[in-house]
Protein backbone atom coordinates (compact mmCIF):
# COMPACT_ATOMS: atom_id res chain seq x y z
CA UNK A 1 0.00 0.00 0.00
CA UNK A 2 1.35 3.93 -0.95
CA UNK A 3 0.57 6.91 1.33
CA UNK A 4 2.00 9.56 -0.56
CA UNK A 5 2.18 12.77 1.63
CA UNK A 6 1.66 15.88 -0.29
CA UNK A 7 1.96 18.64 1.76
CA UNK A 8 2.36 19.63 5.61
CA UNK A 9 1.39 22.47 7.27
CA UNK A 10 2.90 23.17 10.50
CA UNK A 11 -0.12 24.24 12.68
CA UNK A 12 1.68 24.77 16.13
CA UNK A 13 5.90 24.05 17.37
CA UNK A 14 6.27 24.17 21.20
CA UNK A 15 9.02 22.82 23.45
CA UNK A 16 8.61 19.30 22.69
CA UNK A 17 6.79 18.79 19.44
CA UNK A 18 5.30 20.45 16.82
CA UNK A 19 1.76 19.62 15.40
CA UNK A 20 1.25 19.50 11.37
CA UNK A 21 -1.84 19.17 8.91
CA UNK A 22 -0.80 16.30 6.55
CA UNK A 23 -2.18 15.91 2.90
CA UNK A 24 -1.96 12.32 1.98
CA UNK A 25 -2.66 10.72 -0.95
CA UNK A 26 -4.56 7.22 -0.03
CA UNK A 27 -3.87 3.97 -1.88
CA UNK A 28 -7.36 4.15 -4.04
CA UNK A 29 -6.26 7.69 -5.35
CA UNK A 30 -8.40 9.96 -3.00
CA UNK A 31 -6.62 12.52 -0.79
CA UNK A 32 -7.22 13.49 2.81
CA UNK A 33 -5.54 15.21 5.63
CA UNK A 34 -4.28 13.47 9.08
CA UNK A 35 -2.89 15.66 11.98
CA UNK A 36 0.61 14.38 12.83
CA UNK A 37 2.62 15.17 15.70
CA UNK A 38 6.57 15.49 15.07
CA UNK A 39 8.42 14.60 18.04
CA UNK A 40 12.30 14.05 18.19
CA UNK A 41 11.83 11.05 19.60
CA UNK A 42 12.84 9.98 23.72
CA UNK A 43 14.13 8.13 26.00
CA UNK A 44 12.98 5.34 28.92
CA UNK A 45 14.68 4.25 31.99
CA UNK A 46 14.92 1.25 34.10
CA UNK A 47 16.88 2.37 36.54
CA UNK A 48 17.57 -0.82 39.20
CA UNK A 49 19.50 0.01 42.42
CA UNK A 50 22.00 -2.71 44.31
CA UNK A 51 18.84 -3.54 46.11
CA UNK A 52 17.33 -4.85 43.32
CA UNK A 53 14.42 -2.24 43.71
CA UNK A 54 13.56 -0.13 40.14
CA UNK A 55 13.51 3.35 40.81
CA UNK A 56 10.00 4.96 39.48
CA UNK A 57 8.90 8.87 39.35
CA UNK A 58 5.77 10.11 40.30
CA UNK A 59 4.47 13.70 38.21
CA UNK A 60 1.80 15.70 37.38
CA UNK A 61 0.55 14.80 33.66
CA UNK A 62 -1.46 17.55 31.68
CA UNK A 63 -3.09 14.46 29.77
CA UNK A 64 -4.88 12.96 32.98
CA UNK A 65 -4.76 16.30 34.87
CA UNK A 66 -3.03 14.57 37.68
CA UNK A 67 -0.26 12.44 38.78
CA UNK A 68 1.03 9.03 37.12
CA UNK A 69 3.85 6.69 38.23
CA UNK A 70 6.16 6.23 35.71
CA UNK A 71 9.52 5.46 34.58
CA UNK A 72 11.95 8.33 34.34
CA UNK A 73 11.75 9.14 30.99
CA UNK A 74 13.40 12.53 28.82
CA UNK A 75 12.59 14.32 25.28
CA UNK A 76 15.76 13.76 23.24
CA UNK A 77 17.20 17.22 21.83
CA UNK A 78 17.30 17.51 17.90
CA UNK A 79 19.97 14.85 16.57
CA UNK A 80 21.24 14.01 20.13
CA UNK A 81 22.38 10.03 20.70
CA UNK A 82 19.69 8.45 22.54
CA UNK A 83 23.00 7.08 25.09
CA UNK A 84 23.81 10.45 26.20
CA UNK A 85 20.46 11.67 26.55
CA UNK A 86 19.64 8.60 28.89
CA UNK A 87 22.59 9.25 30.91
CA UNK A 88 21.65 12.71 31.51
CA UNK A 89 18.03 12.07 32.12
CA UNK A 90 19.00 9.61 34.72
CA UNK A 91 20.55 11.87 36.47
CA UNK A 92 18.61 14.70 36.19
CA UNK A 93 15.27 12.98 37.17
CA UNK A 94 16.36 10.40 39.64
CA UNK A 95 19.28 12.08 40.74
CA UNK A 96 21.73 8.84 40.20
CA UNK A 97 24.11 8.07 37.37
CA UNK A 98 24.87 4.71 36.11
CA UNK A 99 27.79 2.75 35.53
CA UNK A 100 26.39 0.50 32.84
CA UNK A 101 23.60 1.35 30.57
CA UNK A 102 22.35 -1.24 28.33
CA UNK A 103 20.08 -0.75 25.45
CA UNK A 104 16.51 -2.82 26.28
CA UNK A 105 14.77 -1.65 22.90
CA UNK A 106 13.01 0.66 20.74
CA UNK A 107 9.23 1.00 19.79
CA UNK A 108 7.07 4.26 18.20
CA UNK A 109 5.15 5.40 21.17
CA UNK A 110 1.51 6.28 19.10
CA UNK A 111 2.44 5.72 15.81
CA UNK A 112 -1.46 6.27 14.83
CA UNK A 113 -1.19 10.45 15.32
CA UNK A 114 3.00 10.08 16.19
CA UNK A 115 6.57 10.32 15.48
CA UNK A 116 7.78 9.85 18.78
CA UNK A 117 10.29 6.66 18.85
CA UNK A 118 11.08 5.91 22.24
CA UNK A 119 14.83 4.58 23.19
CA UNK A 120 14.73 2.27 26.44
CA UNK A 121 17.77 1.47 28.57
CA UNK A 122 18.35 -0.58 31.57
CA UNK A 123 20.15 1.42 33.79
CA UNK A 124 22.28 -0.37 36.93
CA UNK A 125 25.33 0.51 38.89
CA UNK A 126 23.64 2.94 40.40
CA UNK A 127 25.47 6.20 42.09
CA UNK A 128 25.02 9.53 43.76
CA UNK A 129 25.15 12.65 40.47
CA UNK A 130 22.12 14.81 40.56
CA UNK A 131 21.18 17.56 37.84
CA UNK A 132 19.29 20.10 37.82
CA UNK A 133 15.50 19.18 37.15
CA UNK A 134 13.63 21.30 34.29
CA UNK A 135 12.27 23.68 35.23
CA UNK A 136 8.38 22.61 35.11
CA UNK A 137 9.30 19.60 36.98
CA UNK A 138 8.12 18.56 40.11
CA UNK A 139 9.10 15.13 40.61
CA UNK A 140 9.44 12.70 43.33
CA UNK A 141 11.36 9.03 43.28
CA UNK A 142 10.26 6.36 44.49
CA UNK A 143 12.53 2.75 45.01
CA UNK A 144 10.02 -0.11 44.45
CA UNK A 145 11.39 -3.92 44.57
CA UNK A 146 11.18 -5.83 41.74
CA UNK A 147 8.71 -8.52 42.93
CA UNK A 148 6.43 -5.59 44.01
CA UNK A 149 6.42 -4.21 40.59
CA UNK A 150 5.17 -7.10 38.92
CA UNK A 151 2.17 -7.14 41.80
CA UNK A 152 1.69 -3.75 40.59
CA UNK A 153 1.55 -4.62 37.24
CA UNK A 154 -0.73 -7.23 37.60
CA UNK A 155 -2.94 -4.94 40.02
CA UNK A 156 -3.14 -2.56 37.56
CA UNK A 157 -1.44 0.20 38.98
CA UNK A 158 0.67 1.23 36.49
CA UNK A 159 -1.39 3.42 34.18
CA UNK A 160 1.31 4.89 31.49
CA UNK A 161 1.87 2.59 28.42
CA UNK A 162 5.49 3.57 28.28
CA UNK A 163 6.05 2.07 31.74
CA UNK A 164 4.27 -0.96 31.01
CA UNK A 165 6.24 -1.85 27.31
CA UNK A 166 9.75 -0.78 29.14
CA UNK A 167 8.93 -2.98 32.20
CA UNK A 168 8.20 -6.00 29.59
CA UNK A 169 11.42 -5.25 27.79
CA UNK A 170 13.59 -5.33 30.98
CA UNK A 171 11.81 -8.39 32.59
CA UNK A 172 14.46 -10.90 30.99
CA UNK A 173 17.58 -8.54 32.87
CA UNK A 174 15.66 -8.45 36.47
CA UNK A 175 16.60 -10.70 39.45
CA UNK A 176 13.25 -12.00 40.77
CA UNK A 177 11.09 -10.90 37.90
CA UNK A 178 7.80 -13.41 37.43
Amino acid sequence: MTFDWLEEVEQYRGRAFAVEKVKVRLPDGRETHYDYVKHSGAVTLVPVDEQNRILFVTQYRIGVKGDLLELPAGTLEIDEDPEKCAAREVREETGMAASTITKLGEFYLAPGYSSEYMHVYLMTGLYPSPLKHDDDEFLQVKAIPVEEVWKMIHSNQFRDGKTLSCLLLAMPYLKNAV
